[in-house]
């Protein structure tokens, strides 16, 4: 079969997924600035305050048995999976990192993927027959901010990253270089990807960092979100950085779960023969597209069906998708599709 036939089969197999993730970080204002959190982290919480509440161990077998049941509900409606969430600084990923939280949920490799496992275990025992996938941030990086010497109004500087001297070892992040939190270390996320395999998880989608504070190793665009910074590396490096990242995952995965590698959206024109590519050669099993298909939905049907692409659907990282919900507004590509750029509140 065509490699991008695969990949286009594949991506229909996921409209029957659901997120179950715990994504209560964000709201209308960006940054949700009153959410339980798991740990408090030394450069991180300059984006959180001291009224955010830790998570207790008691409250996080309470919220388990919040996932079983949200997962009962996916499955009676007819869901195949559901997608525990572990990336861009959400409360799961937040575990991963979670080294220095006391008690059973942090510390050791084993304690901070606990609550992975009791989901699991906990949905099991219940009787439900739901699959499992998991999202996985698969490195991080200390967090970046626009660089205030080269910032000028209405313009943000290039990234650079906050100061960590005084936190190193660096011990606030998942797949990170301890040492040098600006390079990754991915002998934990190996071992991340095993245990998903030992928990019957069906499907690792293999991401990075997080939006809010490194968007540009998370989605490489050419320009960045309203509370971002200017990129400070040409993208295609950001987007070279998770492929390569996922072929390493890859080389010493097990055979199972499925491995999805994303980020590919720069690549704009070139994306498909990437995808392509690196399917056939056996980087990754599935390439997954998010930014590129809320401006072209049809660009893999058009790569197969045509042999070529409508040039001004393709997605051009503008990071409008990112901006609109950070300020009140539904996610999507104003620059290109006019039912968004119609919109009253695009035009205030």
């Amino acid at each position: 079969m065509n490699v991008l036939a695969r990949l286009r089969i594949w991506s229909s197999a996921f409209n029957s997924l659901i997120r179950a993730g715990f994504a209560n970080r964000t709201t209308k204002l960006g940054w949700n600035r009153e959410s339980p959190i798991a740990i408090r982290f030394s450069i991180r919480n300059l984006r959180s305050r001291a009224t955010d509440q830790v998570w207790t161990d008691g409250e996080i077998e309470r919220l388990i048995g919040d996932y079983v049941k949200a997962a009962k509900i996916a499955w009676d409606v007819g869901a195949d999976f559901v997608d525990i969430k572990h990336c861009h600084g959400y409360l799961l990923h937040e575990f991963l990192s979670g080294f220095t939280r006391p008690g059973k949920y942090g510390g050791s490799f084993e304690n901070r993927t606990r609550i992975l496992q009791e989901i699991i275990a906990g949905i099991r025992a219940s009787g439900n027959r739901i699959d499992f996938a998991v999202r996985l941030s698969a490195f991080d990086f200390a967090p970046f901010k626009p660089d205030p010497a080269l910032s000028q109004p209405g313009k943000l500087g290039p990234g650079i990253p906050e100061d960590f001297s005084h936190c190193l070892p660096y011990r606030y992040g998942f797949g990170v270089n301890q040492q040098n939190p600006v390079e990754y270390d991915l002998t934990e996320t190996f071992r991340f990807v095993h245990l998903c395999a030992q928990f019957g998880v069906k499907i690792v989608n293999l991401t990075a960092g997080s939006p809010y504070y490194v968007p540009h190793i998370q989605r490489p665009a050419a320009y960045p979100p309203s509370d971002g910074y200017q990129p400070p590396e040409d993208p295609l490096v950001g987007v070279a950085r998770q492929i390569n990242v996922v072929r390493e995952v890859k080389a010493r995965a097990p055979k199972n779960p499925v491995l999805v590698g994303t980020g590919y959206s720069y690549l704009q024109e070139y994306l498909p023969h990437v995808a392509q590519y690196v399917v056939r050669n056996g980087w990754t099993d599935i390439v997954g597209l998010g930014r590129m298909v809320l401006a072209y939905p049809g660009i893999l049907a058009d790569a197969i069906e045509k042999g070529s692409l409508a040039t001004k659907s393709i997605c051009r990282t503008f990071s409008d998708c990112t901006t609109a919900p950070r300020n009140g507004m539904i996610s999507g590509c104003y620059p290109l599709d006019k039912y968004y750029s119609a919109k009253p509140e695009f035009q205030n």
